[in-house]
């Protein structure tokens, strides 16, 4: 009897989900090889949140924001047949996550503008998924050290913020 093997977690960021929804040959081949390697891919609610405020709230007034709407709408409504799924929190989770946003920026690791970027973070190390997956520079440009420590201070899993080509490269090897 074939014994299950056990998926290994990932979350990906907005900007993964926007480069998928623009059909961007590199996300999809980043997708695929993760799902082929037994990767489950998840989405933390603060990106189902920016996604939906992309897509369903703001303004469209230049070409720019009608295509960053149209693709956060497809992002949202072919998200699951990536296989790629959103995760919820307890509400008890939504307080511990701001409250660890706030450390962050009060150390200097994150700027203000970005409550967003400490949310996912925070998000994801309450689901228990050890890898972020983005393109964001405000979170790969943290500190990884600094950021470690900042997890285990507030009593969170560390979260490690991962480019997908380092990651892709790391697996091919």
């Amino acid at each position: 009897m074939a014994v299950p093997t056990t998926a290994k977690k990932l979350a990906v960021d907005s900007n993964i989900l926007f480069d998928l929804a623009s059909e961007d040959d590199f996300a999809h081949t980043f997708r695929e090889v993760l799902q082929e390697r037994n990767y489950s891919i998840s989405v933390p609610p603060t990106v189902v949140q920016e996604l939906t405020y992309a897509a369903f709230h703001k303004t469209a007034k230049s070409a720019d924001e009608k295509t960053q709407r149209r693709l956060a709408e497809k992002a949202l409504r072919e998200m699951l047949s990536w296989k790629i799924t959103p995760f919820n929190l307890i509400p008890t989770g939504h307080a511990i996550t701001e409250q660890f946003v706030k450390k962050l920026q009060l150390c200097g690791l994150l700027p203000d503008e970005e409550f967003n970027d400490g949310l996912i973070l925070a998000e994801t190390s309450l689901a228990d998924i050890p890898v972020l997956i983005t393109n964001d520079l405000h979170l790969t440009q943290i500190d990884a050290t600094q950021l470690h420590i900042s997890f285990e201070a507030s009593d969170l899993s560390p979260v490690i913020v991962v480019r997908p080509r380092i990651l892709l490269r790391a697996l091919a090897q």
